[in-house]
């Protein structure tokens, strides 16, 4: 029973006279293409975070200190799509990195307050299509940037500017409440300033001259008569 075949790239050869029968029909394969795929089994080796990383790693779940405000401006009944506007406000005392905001779309839950289908037990959620997201969590739901305009903050009690969220109703579900939480980073405080200014002393020149002459004096280093020379 013959081996399967190798998946290998192999690299043209030129057949000249001096080649044998075998060195003339026997390609080669690619050094370039071996090193390349060394090189990405390393880099795989090196930062497996960073091609697996989530963008929720990094970020605080800030329920409780964030809350978004979600407006409905439209439907599209042929496409059964809802269309959405959404606000984030920072009701805490401290600011957030803008970079860092995300919203994600939690869940969705029916008219009875329910986010899984009776008798699949799947998620509502699944059921949708979201139009524009700008990605997804490990666990498919999909998140959308807070846009801040010029600022580098979300700064305490300040709202973010609104963002257009759109759902389509692939289902056709009646009646359906999409739920929203927010993830980003607080801003760290700022680093106290050291100041490179010492401390001026209230002695002047005269008095360490004075307290010094008076030490040698004690210790008896100098006698009197040399004191009196030295501080008529």
């Amino acid at each position: 029973m013959l081996d399967p075949p190798l998946d290998l790239c192999y690299a043209p050869v030129v057949v000249t006279p001096h080649m044998t029968g075998s060195q003339a029909i026997m390609p080669r394969p690619s050094r370039v293409t071996g090193r390349l795929l060394v090189g990405a089994l390393l880099l795989a080796e090196l930062i497996p975070g960073t091609l697996c990383a989530s963008p929720l790693d990094q970020l605080s779940d800030l329920s409780g200190k964030v809350s978004v405000t979600v407006t409905l401006i439209g439907r599209d009944n042929f496409n059964s799509e809802y269309r959405y506007d959404l606000t984030v406000r920072n009701r805490s005392g401290d600011p957030f990195i803008a970079d860092s905001l995300i919203v994600v779309l939690d869940k969705i839950t029916n008219l009875a307050g329910e986010e899984r289908e009776p008798l699949k037990s799947e998620p509502l959620l699944h059921r949708f299509e979201v139009v524009g997201q700008d990605g997804e969590t490990e666990d498919g739901k999909p998140f959308f940037r807070v846009p801040i305009g010029a600022n580098s903050d979300l700064a305490p009690l300040t709202d973010s500017l609104p963002f257009p969220v759109r759902i389509r109703n692939k289902d056709y579900v009646s009646v359906f409440t999409p739920s929203f939480r927010v993830y980003g980073k607080k801003r760290p405080p700022a680093e106290p300033k050291i100041s490179n200014i010492q401390p001026q002393s209230n002695s002047t020149a005269p008095d360490r001259t004075d307290r010094l002459i008076q030490l040698l004096l004690k210790k008896g280093i100098i006698t009197e008569e040399e004191r009196k020379a030295i501080q008529p």
